[in-house]
């Protein structure tokens, strides 16, 4: 458990600061480009959820959140002693969901600013969240 949520506050540190970073420096600007029509630093507000979808939700949003927040943390307590990967991704996806949680509570919606140009604007939770999911199904996949 204590893995887990020393990994969940790295995270959480990891994706404030770089949203703390880019509000402060991109904000009313342009995209970025870093590498020009590949990747892009791209400031956006998002208040839905995945690509935007269900916009104008943020309370039953922030509230869904919650609750996958709490039953990760159960998940977490009852799973104690289990393998190093379900530790890894149950950090993964609770520091990433924590990360976006504290973004839709405080701007009413997730910071997102990672532009790839071929997939809608994305952040550090995003990644994190997407990373433990796929973690947890390849687990699920190998132990078959």
């Amino acid at each position: 458990m204590t893995q887990i949520l020393l990994l969940s506050l790295g995270i959480i540190l990891l994706d404030q600061g770089t949203k703390f970073l880019v509000v402060r420096t991109l904000s009313g600007s342009p995209s970025v480009p870093i590498l020009p029509g590949v990747f892009h630093l791209t400031y956006l507000r998002n208040p839905g959820v995945a690509f935007g979808l269900f916009s104008g939700y943020s309370f039953p949003i922030a509230l869904a959140t919650t609750a996958v927040v709490v039953g990760l943390l159960f998940s977490a307590v009852r799973g104690q002693g289990s393998s190093r990967w379900n530790n890894l991704a149950l950090g993964l996806i609770f520091g990433g969901a924590v990360g976006n949680l504290i973004d839709r509570v405080r701007v009413g919606g997730v910071i997102d600013f990672l532009d790839f140009r071929i997939w809608p604007v994305f952040n550090v939770a995003d990644s994190c969240i997407t990373i433990g999911a796929v973690l947890i199904a390849w687990n699920l996949l190998r132990r078959r």
